[in-house]
């Protein structure tokens, strides 16, 4: 368990890509600094346990529909009557060299990463509006930066959202809303699959000579939702150990 630093007590944090790892662990670090946690996922058995687990409250939705979509931000606002902090965590992978990929390939991983962060966040603005404040935290990744073979889908999806963030972050900020994002590198299930060997090549490119554990990058997305970091917006804070020096 992570050492709390910031306090949350009285406000709602919305997230997505909820149902373990990465997203499991910001949840569960809202929860513990006082937040009413709202976990969001599209495996409903997974994110039901463990939301029940950590204290929260699981939904079952698609970020990549609309109507979904409003619907969880609808009874966010209706059971706590406000959202304060957003985080856009939803993910999935559709890996292959560039000339294998299908549309739905292509499809799928956008509408997943960058649609859903478009489609949640412009969910949530006229709430962040109507309250003259807000914090939306999105989770994009070293590769929508740099590349990587095999995932032209998830790079070009994950450089969407670092652009989408700078300028949501400059069409919010009159509204008393931050707008910034997280590029990870912890140790998530993808990482765990990786055989042995290659695993060590790649730990050996990270300065730090480690994946974080996913409650290292809760404690970021924390800051970032903070009272104390009211001034930062339209940043993309690498998380990753110095990888993306």
């Amino acid at each position: 368990m992570s050492n709390l630093t910031f306090d949350f007590t009285g406000r709602t944090v919305l997230v997505t890509g909820a149902a373990r790892g990465v997203g499991r662990a910001i949840g569960e670090h809202f929860h513990q600094a006082g937040a009413a946690v709202y976990l969001v996922d599209l495996d409903a058995a997974t994110v039901t346990d463990a939301a029940k687990e950590i204290g929260a409250t699981g939904l079952a939705a698609d970020v990549a529909d609309t109507g979904q979509v409003t619907e969880v931000v609808h009874r966010v606002v209706a059971e706590t009557g406000r959202i304060d902090v957003l985080v856009n965590n939803a993910g999935i992978l559709r890996d292959g060299m560039l000339w294998k990929l299908d549309d739905d390939d292509y499809e799928s991983v956008m509408a997943v990463h960058a649609g859903g962060t478009f489609r949640m966040t412009r969910a949530a603005v006229p709430h962040f509006r109507r309250q003259g404040a807000g914090r939306v935290v999105n989770v994009t990744s070293y590769t929508g930066l740099h590349g990587n073979p095999g995932q032209s889908n998830y790079a070009m999806a994950k450089a969407g959202i670092i652009g989408f963030t700078k300028t949501a972050a400059k069409e919010l900020a009159r509204f008393g809303v931050t707008v910034n994002a997280i590029s990870p590198n912890a140790q998530t299930r993808m990482i765990s699959a990786i055989p042995p060997e290659k695993l060590a090549q790649l730990t050996a490119t990270i300065p730090m000579g480690r994946f974080a554990d996913a409650t290292e990058m809760a404690a970021a997305t924390a800051f970032l939702a903070s009272d104390e970091a009211s001034y930062i917006t339209g940043v993309v804070l690498p998380v990753d150990g110095g990888l993306s020096l």
